[in-house]
């Protein structure tokens, strides 16, 4: 639903007079994806500081540990995840409208629900689990129930013998691993995604590859 804002990363270092291109952040963005990914798969738990000091280190910034401590200690007052992706916003209004009950289940800090109000991306949702609220973060199989619990207090439960929930994230590890961990299905988003002999995990680069594996599932 939304991505790291580069352009505001890089606003952010230039008031410490670190001066890097948002394209370069871009080009060292996938490196800190696939270390963060290692780290949660080995049991870390959400390892923000490492994917921003990887990611500064591979754009060249020097001392980056150093500004990936300061970044995080801004980070409940400036979220740097708050770059909307639109088609994915406009596919959970679809969604929504046609009857779907969706749900936001994410790693974060605690501040989830509000910063998805301040960008206009909160509307088509029953629920918003936040990992930092809540005390347990994916893949642990506890934020997965949690969100089940909380939907059905809500009155949109799964029901027993229908289709299992499908969860959608970027990262293998957190997200897909976790999914599947819990017996839901699993969408592998964004442009990392490579293709998995599992009839239960689909990959989407964006939102039309999401609403077809969605469809795929849907068929009778």
């Amino acid at each position: 639903m939304i991505e790291l804002d580069l352009a505001l990363l890089a606003r952010r270092l230039g008031e410490r007079g670190v001066i890097v291109a948002p394209d370069v952040l871009q080009m060292a963005l996938p490196a800190a994806w696939a270390h963060y990914d290692e780290r949660v798969h080995a049991g870390l738990g959400h390892p923000w500081r490492e994917l921003m000091t990887v990611l500064l280190t591979g754009a060249g910034v020097e001392d980056a540990r150093d500004h990936a401590e300061w970044l995080w200690t801004e980070q409940p007052t400036c979220n740097l995840w708050r770059s909307p992706i639109d088609d994915m916003v406009e596919l959970a209004q679809e969604l929504a409208a046609g009857g779907a009950t969706l749900a936001v289940l994410s790693n974060s800090e605690g501040r989830l629900a509000e910063l998805l109000a301040e960008v206009g991306a909160d509307r088509p949702f029953r629920a918003i689990i936040d990992s930092g609220r809540v005390g347990f973060e994916k893949p642990d199989p506890r934020i997965f129930a949690h969100t089940l619990a909380t939907l059905g207090a809500l009155g949109a439960g799964h029901a027993p013998g229908s289709p299992p929930p499908i969860h959608i994230g970027d990262s293998w590890a957190a997200d897909v691993v976790g999914a599947r961990g819990v017996g839901w299905r699993a969408i592998w988003f964004g442009r990392n995604a490579t293709p998995i002999d599992d009839p239960d995990i689909a990959i989407a680069h964006d939102a039309a590859g999401v609403r077809a594996a969605i469809a795929r599932w849907s068929e009778p």
